[in-house]
């Protein structure tokens, strides 16, 4: 096997920042649906396709370049994937239809993978006994660049003449990104190289041969679920209390809800020491929580900041808790259990965007929190039920 140096505070530190500053480019529209709906003449649901299609790129992304770390030199894909992430956000930024809006969208989601070429990256540098710290740091880069920018895309929204100066913003950031990677980062090279097809095919492999991988991809999916069906809608939601509630005030749910990224770290030394159920069932829990106390008082900014805090901190260890368990199933294939896993992430993403604004175009608020509801109910059968015909080796 090849070895590495051991990972520095300085490097973990870069991996968190390049996988926040990355993801962040997913989340952007989210605050601005409203803004976005009103530059094309649309009605405001119909931009949820926006976010959709992100995740669905994003989605597959994950199946068609994440593999690619288990074969190829990984700093080298890591740059080269920020750049081709700035190609796309100029796409976004100059978009003149949201036809076009949202193919841009879906291209940026597929090249916006460094996230999950990081954490692998980092998990590969890292002590066995120090793994689940390291992978909890940079999952906690990874949460505030999700939830810091709907943000900053909330206020540059609310402060500047048009949404498109987020994504001029956001071009600027991956380039400077960019070259911080390439300086910094150690060469890894693969184990060995492995022809693009059979990489691809290796994929299905894993899924019919890990039932632990089966098993917490449909968790993982579920979770991120119930993040989308929330942040998806609450800009329709806040927008309907008040029409002073705009972009802005969206983008502060995003800093509450960053104290949830608080819990990664915390997540990750519980995951070395603690049994998956036990901590993925808390975390499923506290997402049902969430859904039950914003449907009981979603009327109030106060009832919406503590419900954003329980959903974050539970969507995240749970996350957590899904990725140090798959990790440890064969650490030769970290990026492709790595891929497997988010693509169902995100295809629960992406089925929580457009259920959430089903539910809040048809039947409101109410609604929106019922779907919620039920993706953490469906993400505990999955935990508890899935595969576990026997439930202590795993």
């Amino acid at each position: 096997m090849h070895s590495s140096p051991p990972i520095s505070p300085r490097l973990v530190g870069l991996l968190a920042i390049a996988a926040g500053a990355t993801v962040a480019n997913l989340y952007y529209s989210q605050p601005l649906l409203v803004e976005i709906a009103s530059d094309f003449g649309v009605q405001p649901a119909t931009v949820s396709i926006v976010p959709t299609a992100t995740q669905l790129g994003y989605a597959t992304g994950l199946l068609l370049l994440v593999p690619l770390g288990d074969s190829l030199e990984r700093r080298r894909l890591i740059v080269v994937t920020t750049l081709c992430a700035v190609l796309m956000l100029f796409g976004v930024a100059f978009a003149p239809t949201l036809g076009w809006l949202t193919l841009a969208s879906f291209l940026l989601g597929a090249v916006s993978v460094v996230p999950q070429l990081a954490v692998p990256f980092a998990a590969h540098l890292a002590a066995p006994e120090q793994r689940g710290r390291i992978v909890g740091i940079v999952m906690s880069g990874l949460l505030v660049g999700i939830l810091l920018s709907r943000t900053l895309s909330g206020w540059i929204g609310a402060y500047t003449s048009s949404w498109r100066d987020v994504y001029l913003l956001a071009i600027g950031v991956m380039l400077m990104l960019a070259v911080l990677l390439q300086r910094t980062l150690p060469r890894l090279p693969p184990s060995r190289p492995i022809a693009y097809t059979a990489l691809l095919a290796s994929l299905f492999h894993l899924v019919r041969s890990e039932p632990v991988l089966r098993r917490h991809a449909l968790v993982g999916g579920c979770g991120f679920a119930t993040f989308s069906v929330f942040w998806t809608t609450l800009a329709f939601h806040l927008h309907h209390l008040s029409p002073d509630y705009g972009s802005e005030v969206a983008g502060m749910f995003g800093l509450i809800g960053v104290t949830g990224a608080l819990v990664a770290p915390l997540a990750g030394r519980l995951a070395d020491r603690v049994s998956a159920p036990l901590l993925n069932g808390g975390a499923l829990l506290l997402v049902l929580l969430a859904f039950l106390l914003m449907g009981l008082t979603g009327t109030t900014l106060l009832g919406l900041a503590l419900g954003v805090v329980l959903l974050d901190a539970g969507v995240q260890a749970s996350h957590l808790s899904n990725q140090t368990r798959i990790y440890a199933l064969h650490p030769d294939l970290r990026n492709r259990l790595n891929a497997v896993y988010m693509v169902m992430y995100f295809l629960g993403g992406a089925a929580g965007s457009a259920l959430g604004g089903y539910a809040w175009q048809h039947a409101g608020w109410l609604a929106v929190c019922a779907v919620g509801a039920g993706f953490a109910v469906a993400g505990m059968f999955a935990l508890f039920l899935v595969g576990r015909a026997n439930p202590v080796a795993h």
